[in-house]
């Protein structure tokens, strides 16, 4: 092969994007075109020109290779094709079908591409006049003459232009069109196949996995639309998307239906690579972030943030020309989402390619055809898909054997996309695919193969030479594979290691190839160039970045003006070295830009690369600081979407807390090693000489009191510490006062509380121990922090977080929320529980809550809150009720949300990841949550819907009948005098009435929801309430049941807790042992209450227990018990036998190798 050949020039490779469709291919097997050029709108045209062509010469069949650009199919071909498929009339009704469809779907996201948009869209005259017209409108088409022209002569074999002046206009025509991304013969086709099926989809992709059947049947409605209903596809946003519309067409005035919306990610997935869309007047990058993707516009400062995952995205890629992108996940419901870079939309979505595992690695052909998938699963599997066809499964798929390792990259070869290359750290695989069957190869490569040390891999690709394979190593090593020709049948992917090239000491982490180079990065920041046979043309050392993750070159080639600004290469002659711009990723999540000429670098993001938990907002200025563990505290200004400043800690790197005073002077920085900061807040200077180093755990919470005279931490080590502002030496400084290990188990929340009287500020404490504790800080002096009070404020629930409640009450309360999915008001003098209330129930309960800043209306009593569960962030109207439309939630990190923080003026939340080093900004829309509640009902309404068969149902006609039946009790059984029929029964009947409906509350909760009735007037009335009617009944049982009631599991995990084992594995308690507990842990028992609750349960009572108040009916208790209870008892046998419930046994589901297994043996 010629080096022109290897080489190929900087015009093929940059004026067409490529295409796998080979021409025989097409016509053998009518595979369908989806990227091919439009058809013309006159057949009888076409009818000539298919004469010529079978007269003519047929063209020679081939494998598109690098320097034959794939969607560079001559126009003959393209006719060629075409005129065969016209004899389809179905084509044309199946295009406007699917045009209607489009125009009706403009609302949907995540929808697949139509089968038939791809396999028959020929088109029809009236379709391609009304787009001639439109084109010829906004001049992006040669006009009709000149195209016509040019088809013609390129139907002759070797037949150039006439003219020389037009053949340039032609090329510069070509070459602005693809610029912009509307090529009329490379893209149009394509375009208009994917545009029609998608429409004008929305970009909440967050709703994807739910409207998989809303998809379906839409698309089977389409189809059955009448003719004469055709929608042109010019209406599509795909189809008429070129490159920038992205940011232009986006308005900050967008409806936003949600209460949350994303608006910004800050920070990167450094494990993936960096993409650059363009390359021109702006740098566009394309890369991953957490569950999403974001497309990111460096001139503007704008972001196009790609949603539809439920996890995290594990994988990312994009075809050559860039205008295709595809992103992938690991986790139960994983999804392949294939975008379009130019309008954001996803155009279609692969649901469950690899169920319950995930996708590792995947690769698109250049030409953006075919993708190929490896599963993350124990054996991985590699699938092939066309997923522009309506093929519902994989072209065709193989499963590797464990001994390869898991697969973590894959690469089809440019030459020909019927082979592929992929590799784990110790194998490389190497794939050949053929009439839907996939084939693979594992060569053997050790140290033995070349006696040296061959180091892990890293990446392989394919060399310029089709035959080729490089793979790079962490030893610095290249391991050059070929062909194996000595074998009677040929396999082109039946390769061989022929030569170890040792390249550096450095480990090579990159490994890629740009125009004629072969391009390496390694662990040292270096990135080298090499010529074919990997001599070393030259290199950048300079510029002082970190281990390379990736390498991105721009699609722009360079500029051929000004050669003198080129760097010189290494070689001997000093040739000018040119080469395209590149992007470059490190390991410390750096991206920069890195000119043609070499000579210039600049960086475009700088993000955090370890975990972050730390994030607080500044309480006046727009301002948010995030600090994390690689010890880079950043303060960002979100109205103008830019850094202010950052200092990087060396000494003390692991940052796990921040917060700022409420004058917005002072910003106090926690560390995992216990040190404590205390900084300016908007310089990040150190205000104190010396750190804060008394804890030897980690800084968990902070808080700095109303008057910023106060700041108190607590740590992992369930101390709390306690600094004050003081005066010393004529100017003022922080001392500490003293220490306390005032919990026994991790300490929750921390917060201060103004003082009704106007004293000092009040210092609390919440812990896993369910205490709330409160400081003397008026009586404390240097070394002797004390405490005032130490409350226990739960009796099973586990408190996780607390804050102080709006005035938007007469009483004082703090807001406390638990792991049972109960929200608590405490009367802050008091403690006392005033109201349990149900909380957001969305799959985990709330970690941490914040009342929204500026969002509290004393006259309406109307506020917000702000909260986090395990991975959602939700908001809450308050005062809270229980009604559960009164809430709104939807994720914010898949794997996890540490912390959170509100803006100054609560338009906006800040949520960051942890682990997933990412922080999401979400802008509140406070009108959408009002509307979602008005939605859900007023008064009771929204409380009929959460209790079984609602209003109508018989749960609620069983309450009216208990609320006559406790009327008549209250007033005596065997009384009879007429009785008085209200509507409202004592409050001491309460609890009868819980239990009657099946909730069993302890004496604790008895009292809570008594004084929570008692009380509810007191403070506006000074009167106690001492009835309550049906409606009021109704809230207190559903707020203070069990959110999901008692399960078998919680019953079984106690036996194991409190039993032992038997021979078979059962745990089981003794009888005595059980009725000991019952009597002297929790709640006190009787004997005779004992006796009481098992022979009602045991249904040993004739009467059913105390049937009036006062009144128990039991003899000689103890040989009631032997007898109705066994002396030892599984958690089965209470579950069932004693208190009654259902136990449902789950069968495990049954494999695919039982079900052959069985099949075989009833054959």
């Amino acid at each position: 092969m010629s080096s022109a050949e290897e080489n190929p020039t900087v015009e093929a490779s940059d004026n067409a994007p490529n295409t796998a469709l080979t021409l025989k291919e097409e016509t053998e097997n009518e595979r369908p075109i989806s990227v091919l050029s439009t058809q013309s709108d006159r057949e009888q045209e076409s009818e000539e020109r298919a004469m010529k062509v079978e007269e003519e010469e047929q063209p020679t069949v081939h494998h598109l290779s690098k320097e034959e650009p794939s969607e560079a199919v001559s126009l003959e071909a393209v006719e060629q094709i075409f005129e065969s498929k016209q004899e389809n009339e179905e084509g044309s009704i199946v295009d406007e079908e699917v045009d209607k469809m489009s125009h009706r779907s403009e609302s949907e996201s995540g929808m697949m591409v139509d089968s038939q948009v791809v396999q028959e869209n020929t088109g029809t005259p009236r379709e391609e006049k009304d787009m001639e017209k439109k084109e010829e409108e906004e001049g992006n088409l040669i006009n009709e003459d000149e195209r016509l022209s040019s088809q013609k002569n390129l139907n002759n074999e070797g037949a150039k232009l006439g003219e020389e002046e037009e053949e340039e206009e032609e090329e510069d025509v070509k070459v602005h069109l693809y610029a912009e991304g509307t090529d009329p013969d490379d893209q149009a086709d394509k375009l208009s196949h994917l545009s029609q099926q998608s429409g004008r989809l929305s970009n909440d992709g967050n709703e994807l996995s739910h409207r998989e059947s809303e998809t379906g049947n839409e698309m089977q409605m389409a189809h059955q639309q009448p003719e004469s209903d055709v929608t042109s596809p010019d209406n599509s946003l795909v189809y008429t998307a070129t490159p920038g519309m992205l940011f232009e067409q986006k308005e900050e005035s967008l409806l936003r239906s949600h209460p949350l919306n994303i608006n910004w990610a800050l920070g990167l997935n450094h494990h993936l690579p960096v993409y650059t869309l363009q390359d021109g007047e702006t740098t566009v990058l394309l890369y991953g972030c957490a569950h999403t993707a974001v497309i990111y516009d460096s001139q503007k400062t704008a972001q196009h943030i790609l949603q539809g995952h439920l996890s995290a995205v594990s994988c990312l890629c994009i075809s050559e020309d860039r205008r295709w992108a595809v992103t992938a996940d690991k986790g139960h419901e994983s999804l392949v989402i294939i975008w379009d870079t130019f309008s954001g939309i996803p155009v279609q979505t692969l649901f469950d390619c690899h169920p319950g595992e995930g996708v590792e690695a995947m690769a698109m052909t250049p030409d953006a055809k075919y993708l190929v998938t490896v599963s993350a699963g124990a054996v991985q599997e590699i699938c092939i898909w066309d997923w522009t066809s309506d093929r519902e499964g994989p072209i065709c798929s193989t499963k590797l054997h464990p001994d390869c390792g898991v697969q973590t990259h894959i690469l089809f070869n440019p030459s020909d996309y019927m082979e592929l290359i992929s590799n784990s750290e110790s194998q490389v695989v190497f794939y050949s695919w053929h009439n839907q069957q996939l084939e693979y190869e594992t060569p053997s490569l050790t140290e033995k193969t070349f006696n040296k040390v061959v180091g892990s891999l890293s990446q392989s690709i394919y060399h310029f030479k089709a035959s080729q394979a490089l793979s790079a190593t962490s030893a610095g090593n290249v391991v050059i594979w070929d062909v194996v020709r000595m074998s009677a049948v040929f396999k082109p992917h039946n390769k061989k290691a022929i030569k170890l090239m040792h390249l550096q000491k450095e480990a090579i982490t990159v490994l890629t190839l740009c125009d004629s180079y072969i391009v390496t990065g390694d662990v040292k920041g270096h990135i080298k160039f090499y010529d074919e046979q990997l001599r070393l043309i030259n290199w950048f050392s300079r510029f002082n970045l970190a281990s390379i993750h990736s390498i991105c070159f721009s699609t722009e080639p360079p500029n051929p003006q000004g050669k003198e600004d080129y760097l010189k290469d290494c070689t001997i002659s000093a040739s000018q070295f040119i080469v395209r711009n590149f992007v470059v990723l490190t390991a410390e999540a750096k991206v920069v830009h890195i000119s043609a000429s070499g000579t210039h670098m600049e960086t475009l993001l700088y993000e955090h690369w370890d975990t972050l938990h730390a994030v607080a907002c500044h309480p006046v200025y727009p301002l948010v600081a995030m600090g994390s563990y690689c010890g880079l505290l950043n303060l960002w200004n979100y109205k103008l979407k830019k850094n202010v400043c950052s200092r990087i800690f060396k000494n003390d790197k692991e940052i796990q807390s921040l917060t700022f005073d409420l004058q917005g002077s002072l910003l106090a920085v926690g560390f995992v090693n216990g040190a404590v900061y205390i900084l300016d807040a908007l310089t990040l200077t150190t205000e104190c000489e010396e750190p804060f180093k008394f804890a030897k755990g980690a800084i968990t919470h902070m808080a700095f009191s109303g008057d910023s005279q106060y700041l108190a931490t607590a740590d992992s080590g369930f101390v709390v510490t306690v600094f004050k502002l003081s005066p010393k030496n004529g100017k003022q400084s922080w001392e500490l006062i003293g220490r306390h290990r005032s919990h026994y188990k991790t300490i929750q929340d921390i917060m201060f509380v103004d003082d009704l009287d106007g004293g000092l500020p009040r210092l609390l404490s919440l812990g896993m121990d369910q205490f709330l504790v409160e400081y003397d800080l008026t009586n404390s002096s240097k070394d002797d922090l004390r405490i005032l009070a130490s409350d226990r404020i739960e009796q099973s629930a586990v408190p996780y977080c607390m804050t102080v409640y709006p005035a938007i009450t007469k009483e004082n309360f703090i807001l406390t929320a638990n792991d049972q999915f109960k929200m608590k008001l405490y009367n802050s003098t008091t403690k006392m529980c005033r109201k349990t209330q149900l909380g957001p129930t969305y799959g985990s309960p709330i970690k941490k809550m914040q009342v929204l800043p500026g969002t509290t209306d004393t006259e309406s009593s109307v506020s917000y809150l702000a909260y986090i569960t395990n991975d959602k962030i939700g908001l809450q109207i308050l005062p809270v009720d229980g009604n559960p439309h009164r809430s709104s939630a939807l994720i914010c990190h898949a794997e996890g949300v540490s912390s959170f923080t509100c803006s100054c003026d609560g338009k906006y939340i800040f949520t960051a990841g942890g682990e997933d080093c990412i922080v999401y900004l979400w802008e509140t829309n406070l009108n959408a949550l009002e509307a979602a509640a008005t939605l859900g009902g007023k008064d009771l309404d929204p409380f009929y819907e959460l209790i079984n068969g609602g209003r109508d149902g018989e749960l609620f006609r069983e309450l009216e009948d208990y609320f006559y039946y406790c009327q008549i009790r209250c007033q005596g059984i065997d009384c009879m005098e007429p009785r008085q029929v209200s509507t409202t029964i004592p409050l001491s009947e309460v609890p009868f009435v819980m239990r009657a409906l099946g909730f069993y509350p302890t004496e604790q909760e008895i009292e809570d929801m008594q004084n929570e009735v008692k009380f509810s007037e007191y403070v506006n009335t000074g009167k106690y309430v001492t009835e309550v009617d049906i409606g009021e009944f109704l809230k207190l049982f559903i707020n203070h049941r069990p959110a999901f009631g008692i399960s078998r599991y919680e019953v079984q995990k106690a036996f194991e807790f409190l039993g032992y084992d038997q021979e078979n594995g059962e745990h089981v308690i003794n009888r005595k042992e059980l009725l000991q507990l019952l009597q002297s842990r929790g709640e006190h028992l009787t004997e005779e209450d004992l006796a009481e609750y098992f022979s009602t349960l045991l249904g040993l009572n004739p009467e059913g227990g105390r049937f009036e108040p006062g009144y128990v009916d039991i003899e000689d208790s103890e040989a009631l018990l032997e007898s109705g209870i066994p002396d030892e008892i599984t958690a089965d046998m209470f579950t069932a036998d004693i208190l009654g419930l259902p136990v449902y046994v789950i069968e495990p589901e049954t494999s695919e190798e039982q079900l052959t297994d069985r099949d075989s043996s009833l054959s």
